[in-house]
């Protein structure tokens, strides 16, 4: 089986020892995406609404880059940083979908990278 890096200057470079995404056997695998913004490397987190905005649209140029969009997506993990926050995070998710909802599990966890308050990650389908 071949792998494929999945890289694109429309999503934040990572911050570490990973790719954006890879791509091996019909599946996208995307590494949890923060509200950075790709273009000045800035958090964009003003708001939990323009936090959980920003992650999902680079979850979307991602999803691009492979050629992809959400409608190939099979299963997503949010991370948050508290659990009250869910219902306007579930909101903002729910926009970047029309049907088919991928499987899903929403954590609250102790931290997350930069202190960010939302993480997502997600599995796709060619």
């Amino acid at each position: 089986m071949s792998k494929k890096i999945i890289k694109t200057d429309q999503a934040p470079a990572p911050i570490g020892p990973y790719n954006q995404a890879v791509q091996a056997g019909g599946f996208l695998f995307i590494s949890g995406q923060v509200a950075l913004d790709p273009a000045t490397g800035e958090l964009v987190n003003a708001t939990l609404n323009e936090e959980a905005t920003q992650v999902m649209n680079n979850l979307k140029a991602v999803l691009a880059e492979a050629g992809l969009d959400f409608s190939n997506v099979v299963k997503t993990t949010i991370f948050l940083s508290d659990m009250q926050l869910f219902a306007e995070v579930n909101e903002i998710y729910g926009k970047y979908f029309s049907s088919d909802f991928p499987a899903r599990e929403t954590v609250a966890v102790k931290g997350l990278p930069k202190n960010v308050n939302v993480e997502i990650s997600m599995i796709a389908v060619a």
